[in-house]
């Protein structure tokens, strides 16, 4: 009797030992997916290592996800150092790796200044306000708004303020057109031509025209949006809603034909099967879409920026190119690197709302 209790003691605890090890391949799969969206797919060998699961494979995927990117950017900086002093233009050496920092912390340090000088040309004005109310209550103050320079980091949100609002009207009228011809071969037909014509079109072709129309249209000494807001803004949205428009219509289209049946036999309607049988099941094409859509639209605001002289990363590119200083190579390559960087974590920003929004293995 006691070899049997004892056997089925360490039956029932090898059971236990088994279901906790399942439970934590759950959760490290589910944690290395979501690391993965946001680019910290490196973490994942590094909590499986914690949790005890095979070193050496963990070891190796470690080396392949974290050592190996690692080394290419080493690489990369050190070829960038060896062959920057040798390359000379009109304003001097190439920069390096450590001039190219220099300026991006003198960046960050000329926003802090200009903030430090808004935040005392507020106070100074409250105070003023503040005394001339202690004299007279009833007399009318106003405050008047810091006119400083934009400085990097204010030219960096207003990209991206730009971009974003570009990309979601190309996006509200990319989706529902691109639903119609996935659905009605009509449609399709009647929309086919237009995007062949205007889907390779450039960002500097629709620029003046668009410049022309906002400033036509737009009379107000005080709008609502500025007309360079809107002239950036659209321009993005002509020039990016078209992969977004393409995969939606082929999402639609190769959705499965018994499961369309299937809503016809249940008398759905259309606003109904649309949202319910369609656009789940195009969900992957239309991401895919929009993920394309929001890179162009990225790129074309950059293009458009410094054409127009429009406020925003573009812009600051080209003052700086037209400035001509010795520290003007290395303030365009901080944009460079920035802007790859910004276009990088965007990427990201919409494989995660992918992800929260869709369903898959992990979820």
């Amino acid at each position: 009797m006691t070899s049997v209790s004892e056997a089925a003691a360490l039956t029932s605890a090898e059971a236990l030992r088994a279901q906790r090890k399942a439970r934590r391949a759950h959760a490290l799969n589910r944690a290395a997916s979501t690391l993965q969206i946001v680019g910290l797919g490196w973490l994942s060998p590094l909590l499986r290592l914690a949790a005890g699961e095979n070193p050496r494979q963990q070891g190796l995927e470690l080396w392949r996800q974290a050592g190996v990117p690692v080394t290419a950017l080493f690489l990369f900086v050190a070829a960038w150092a060896w062959l920057a002093p040798q390359v000379h233009t009109s304003l001097g050496a190439v920069p390096g790796p450590a001039e190219v920092w220099e300026q991006a912390g003198n960046l960050a340090a000329d926003h802090r200044a200009e903030r430090a000088k808004e935040a005392a040309f507020y106070d100074r004005q409250a105070k003023r306000n503040a005394e001339i109310l202690a004299k007279d209550p009833k007399a009318e103050v106003k405050t008047r708004p810091y006119a400083g320079k934009p400085t990097y980091l204010d030219q960096i949100l207003t990209s991206l303020k730009t971009v974003f609002s570009g990309f979601l009207l190309g996006a509200l009228v990319a989706v529902p057109l691109g639903v119609a011809c996935g659905l009605s071969r009509t449609v399709n037909a009647a929309m086919n031509p237009l995007i062949q014509i205007f889907k390779p079109v450039s960002p500097l072709a629709w620029l003046p025209l668009v410049t022309m129309v906002v400033s036509a249209t737009i009379s107000s000494d005080n709008p609502t949006f500025e007309k360079s807001f809107l002239t950036s803004a659209i321009t993005v949205t002509l020039c990016s809603l078209w992969p977004t428009l393409i995969n939606t219509a082929v999402g639609v289209s190769s959705i499965d034909k018994d499961l369309m049946n299937v809503g016809k036999v249940l008398q759905l309607s259309a606003p109904t099967m649309v949202r319910r049988l369609v656009l789940p099941s195009a969900l992957p094409y239309i991401f895919t879409g929009l993920r394309l859509s929001l890179g162009v639209g990225w790129m074309v605001l950059i293009a458009a920026e410094m054409l127009a002289q429009n406020p925003g990363l573009g812009k600051f590119v080209w003052d700086e190119f037209q400035n001509g200083s010795s520290t003007s190579l290395a303030k365009i390559m901080v944009a460079v690197f920035t802007i790859g960087l910004i276009g990088f974590l965007l990427d990201r920003v919409m494989l995660a709302f992918q992800a929260a929004v869709s369903h898959g293995s992990t979820r």
